[in-house]
């Protein structure tokens, strides 16, 4: 098969594209150029997206003789991931900007374009497996990126390789390493990419501004303090509430509801923040048709924890997943993944986005 490699400049892609030169696959390695100004980028190697990621990247392929290209994406990646997180934020939501990336920028902008080009397939280091069209847990529970990667349709999966999802993360390394790839020990990515500092709020204030509102007690309707903007918050979130004195019980609050309109933020005890009930809208199913029932499955809300085994109800492109055990921090704008537990490696079933949780 003719396969294009996407090359982050990490360890996990450059493993990944040797897999696929090995099986002998005719591979071409791509970097995306994802920014649109150079300060943008990162330095060092605290993620993806720097100066220095592309240059690994060109190295690895170097060392594997395969041909090397930067495409550049970086207007697609700022209207489909960066503005998509500034705008949801901004509307009481809690965003997945790598479930996005993935979504719309390596599994649609970049797999159309490979197939326009007549490859068959899009390489990553995403660790997932996938066999004959079944995408499954990875073997390394602690690295399984399934849940970003639920949000794909049959036909993106259909064009799709993850070589890693069968190899624990240390061997993964240590392939690297005896394949001769500097980036053996290059450290994982942790941060929002496209957030050099880190600082998620600043990078959030910078763009819509101070927007005024009250921190108000969810049972009394005591405001306890005021904000610059809903966009400082996430249900869920303990600390930075700016709160002047502790609760009356002397436990902590944390923030179990956003109104953007009113720019009102709800805070409350950790029990008040149990949900039994998701209601979620455009779902993927991974299979491409979907049940034609309720089925019952584990529900995940977070990229590493939030399970729960669920009963999900579709109803056209909605669904609603009633859960068997409370989850905590669910926030509208996070993706509900299904999955059906299999000792091979939990199936995906699919993937919606959460609109409320009750």
């Amino acid at each position: 098969m003719r396969v294009l490699a996407a090359m982050s400049g990490g360890v996990d892609s450059a493993v990944a594209a040797a897999r696929a030169v090995a099986a002998g696959h005719d591979v071409v390695g791509v970097h995306l150029a994802l920014s649109q100004t150079s300060a943008a980028l990162r330095t060092g190697s605290r993620g993806c997206c720097s100066r220095e990621d592309a240059s690994d990247a060109r190295r690895a392929a170097d060392v594997l003789g395969i041909p090397f290209y930067v495409w550049d994406f970086a207007a697609r990646f700022t209207e489909d991931v960066v503005d998509d997180f500034v705008a949801a934020y901004a509307s009481g939501q809690t965003p997945n900007p790598c479930l996005r990336c993935n979504e719309k920028i390596k599994f649609s902008a970049l797999l159309d374009r490979a197939l326009g080009l007549d490859f068959d397939a899009v390489c990553t280091g995403h660790y997932a497996q996938l066999h004959q069209g079944v995408l499954r847990r990875a073997v390394d529970a602690d690295k399984d990126q399934s849940y970003v990667l639920a949000v794909l349709t049959a036909e993106q999966l259909r064009h799709a390789m993850f070589p890693l999802g069968d190899t624990p993360k240390p061997e993964v390394r240590a392939e690297a390493a005896a394949r001769g790839l500097r980036v053996a020990d290059k450290p994982d990515s942790h941060d929002i990419c496209f957030i050099p500092s880190g600082d998620t709020r600043g990078f959030l204030a910078d763009r819509l501004g101070a927007r005024p509102g009250e921190v108000v007690d969810a049972g009394s309707g005591e405001v306890l303090a005021r904000h610059d903007g809903v966009h400082g918050f996430t249900v869920g979130q303990r600390r930075g509430l700016g709160l002047g004195r502790p609760a009356a019980d002397g436990r902590p609050r944390y923030v179990l509801g956003i109104e953007p309109v009113s720019g009102t933020v709800r805070v409350g005890p950790a029990e008040s923040l149990d949900v039994w009930s998701l209601e979620a809208r455009e779902t993927v199913w991974s299979d491409g048709a979907g049940p034609d029932g309720p089925v019952e499955c584990v529900a995940q809300v977070r990229a590493h924890g939030g399970l729960a085994p669920a009963t999900a109800h579709p109803v056209g492109r909605d669904l609603r997943v009633e859960l068997d055990e409370p989850l905590r921090g669910v926030a509208p704008g996070q993706a509900v993944a299904l999955y059906r537990p299999d000792p091979a490696g939990d199936v995906v079933l699919g993937s919606a986005t959460i609109t409320a949780a009750r």
